[in-house]
């Protein structure tokens, strides 16, 4: 990471205030943002000569594979259209379902009913509290993509 910090730093890249893997370029009217991840570079700007550019820099000083246009990055599904950029978690939520039992579950349109009340149910079954507590951890980190879903973790976390 040492090396790549100096490289980028020397390439008048500036390293991110809060982020320090975040890498940012300013040319003109134009941005370069590089984000490193242990290994793993992705990078896009607002314009095509600051990407081939970067590129070219990047494979005359390391070994490096180029992968194209992101479509998967860290469990995200990345989808890029003309309008924006659009990320979701379908493999990973259909993981879930799989994991905790959960493949025939009724669907909702939103992500908690707002008609369903619920109180404590003193005489119900006890809950596994490692099993829940992994269910409450899988479902924060599917908020990354989710945010809507952050209300009723937080109701039931």
């Amino acid at each position: 990471m040492k090396r790549l910090s100096k490289f980028l730093l020397e390439k008048e890249l500036t390293r991110g205030k809060v982020d320090t893997t975040l890498f940012i370029k300013r040319k003109m009217n134009d941005i370069l943002l590089v984000k490193i991840y242990v290994d793993d570079i992705i990078f896009g700007a607002t314009n095509d000569y600051l990407c081939k550019e970067f590129s070219n820099d990047m494979q005359s000083e390391f070994e490096v594979s180029m992968m194209g246009e992101l479509n998967f990055f860290l469990g995200l599904q990345i989808k890029q259209t003309k309008i924006g950029i659009f990320i979701n978690q379908s493999k990973y939520c259909k993981k879930l379902h799989k994991r905790f039992g959960m493949e025939n579950a009724k669907l909702m349109a939103t992500p908690m009913s707002t008609t369903c009340y619920l109180d404590k149910d003193e005489g119900g079954k006890s809950i596994h509290l490692k099993q829940y507590r992994d269910m409450i951890g899988s479902l924060l980190y599917l908020s990354a993509s989710r945010p809507d879903i952050m209300f009723s973790l937080v109701t039931f976390g």
